[in-house]
C-alpha cells in the first residue's frame, strides 16, 4: 500500500474540537473508504456496504450526539477492512482475511510492509489525534469522559441478537454500571452487559488505551444497526444516549 494520495481523504475527521462539554466521542469504524491503491480488495459492491466493512449508522448516529452533547467527535473514515482501528496491533483480526464467512482477497498473504504502510496511514493518525486531542484537553484543565460509539448486526452467521444495545467495559465500570441501570429502566429495551461483545486486552483497543490507561471515565455503547439505519433511528438513539449519558456521568463533574 502506497501512500494516500493527495487527493484522497484524511483518515481522520474531528468535530468541535474545542467544545465545552466533558464528553469526547471516538468512532473507530465511521466510515468504509478505501485507498485507491487497494482497489475493492476484490470484493464486491454489496460486501462493501455491508457490517463487514464498517459499523452501519454509527457515524450518523455519533454526529447527532456529538450536536446533542456539544462533545469533541473523532471519526475514521477508512473499512475496517483496510485495518481495524479498535485491534490491538498484535490481533490477528487487525488486518483480517475473513469476516462473516466472507474471504478477503486483497488482505491475503499482505508482506510486512504493506501492513505496517497501513498502520502508518490509517491507525497511527486517527489514535495520535485522539491523544493529542485528550492531552490538550488536559492541560488546560478539562475533564474528559470518552464514549466509544459502534454498532452492530441483528444476525451473525445465523443467530439472532435479540439485544437493541449494548454496553461494554472491562476493568473500569464507572460509567458503565450507571448508564445500564438507566438504560434498564427505558421502556421494551433489551440491554446488553459485554454484549453482543465483550472488552478486553486482546480483542479492543480504544477504549483500553485512551480510556483504561490513562484512568479516565469511559465506555463503549453498541447499537443494533437496524435501529439506527435511518435518520429517525439515528436521531432517536443519539438523543436517548445524550440523556442518559447526562445523567449517568453526574459523578464525575
Amino acid at each position: 500500500m502506497p501512500s494516500l494520495e493527495a487527493d484522497e481523504a484524511d483518515p481522520v475527521e474531528v468535530l468541535r474540537s474545542d467544545a465545552g462539554s466533558r464528553f469526547v466521542l471516538i468512532c473507530d469504524h465511521a466510515g468504509r473508504a478505501l485507498p485507491r491503491s487497494l482497489g475493492s480488495l476484490g470484493l464486491s459492491d454489496d460486501a462493501l456496504s455491508s457490517h463487514i466493512a464498517w459499523d452501519i449508522g454509527a457515524a450518523a448516529m455519533a454526529r447527532r450526539l456529538s450536536d446533542e452533547l456539544d462533545a469533541a467527535l473523532v471519526l475514521q473514515r477508512y473499512s475496517r477492512l483496510v485495518i481495524d482501528c479498535n485491534r490491538p496491533l498484535s490481533s490477528q483480526d487487525s488486518i483480517v482475511t475473513r469476516s462473516g464467512g466472507v474471504e478477503i482477497p486483497g488482505n491475503l498473504e499482505l508482506a510486512p510492509a504493506d501492513a505496517r504502510e497501513r498502520v502508518r496511514r490509517v491507525f497511527q493518525p486517527y489514535h495520535e489525534r485522539i491523544r493529542g486531542l485528550l492531552d490538550e484537553r488536559a492541560v488546560r484543565g478539562q475533564p474528559s469522559v470518552l464514549v466509544a460509539l459502534h454498532s452492530f448486526t441483528p444476525e451473525l452467521l445465523g443467530s439472532s441478537r435479540p439485544w437493541h444495545t449494548g454496553i461494554l467495559y472491562h476493568r473500569d465500570e464507572r460509567l458503565a454500571r450507571p448508564l445500564l441501570e438507566l438504560l434498564r429502566l427505558e421502556p421494551a429495551l433489551v440491554v446488553g452487559e459485554n454484549e453482543p461483545y465483550a472488552a478486553s486486552d486482546l480483542t479492543d483497543f480504544s477504549i483500553i488505551e485512551h480510556g483504561e490507561r490513562r484512568d479516565l471515565v469511559h465506555v463503549e455503547i453498541e447499537v443494533r444497526q437496524d435501529l439506527i439505519g435511518d435518520e429517525s433511528g439515528q436521531r432517536a438513539w443519539a438523543e436517548r444516549f445524550a440523556r442518559l449519558l447526562r445523567s449517568a456521568s453526574e459523578a464525575f463533574r
